[in-house]
């Protein structure tokens, strides 16, 4: 099963020295059954991208929680042993837990198929995205319009062997 597991660039740096992801439980993302039916859509390509897009708002809630990490959203595609990751029932539903999973196992980096990262110039949006999170948590349109600026970076595809030049080290 592919998972996206968010990140920020300082955890994706302890990853790459640890050569683990995390020892479980963690949270990541996938295409669930909920995810599914929220965007109402067959075409596992444009799932996969839906629960990619989930992976990156919660990149960001973990910026927000981290004010000295670059502003760049970090999400690595790997893939787990099928149900190694579970849906919790009580919140599957929840517009908030659309493809969140949890990760029970430990999660080797060598099963990562890729990794996405913002490009440089997303970071000033993406740290005003990262501002505004919890006033547009509350309801604040204005600040949910600054959240939703991030979407409009792309993130970039990196292969896994590109991880050391990504957190700045040979």
């Amino acid at each position: 099963m592919r998972v996206y597991v968010p990140l920020t660039l300082p955890a994706l740096a302890e990853a790459h020295q640890t050569g683990q992801l995390g020892s479980g439980p963690l949270v990541a993302y996938a295409v669930t059954p909920a995810l599914r039916e929220w965007y109402l859509s067959e075409d596992i390509e444009e799932l996969e991208y839906a629960a990619l897009g989930r992976a990156a708002l919660a990149s960001l809630r973990l910026l927000a929680a981290d004010p000295g990490a670059v502003r760049r959203r970090v999400v690595v595609a790997v893939d787990v042993p099928d149900g190694a990751a579970s849906v919790d029932p009580d919140r599957g539903l929840e517009p908030s837990a659309l493809g969140e999973v949890t990760v029970t196992a430990a999660v080797p980096l060598a099963k990562a198929a890729s990794v996405h990262v913002d490009a440089e110039d997303a970071e000033p949006d993406v740290a005003a995205a990262a501002d505004a999170l919890e006033a547009a948590d509350g309801g604040d349109d204005d600040a949910q319009f600054v959240v939703d600026g991030a979407d409009d970076h792309e993130l970039l595809w990196f292969a896994t062997q590109e991880i050391p030049n990504l957190v700045g080290q040979s």
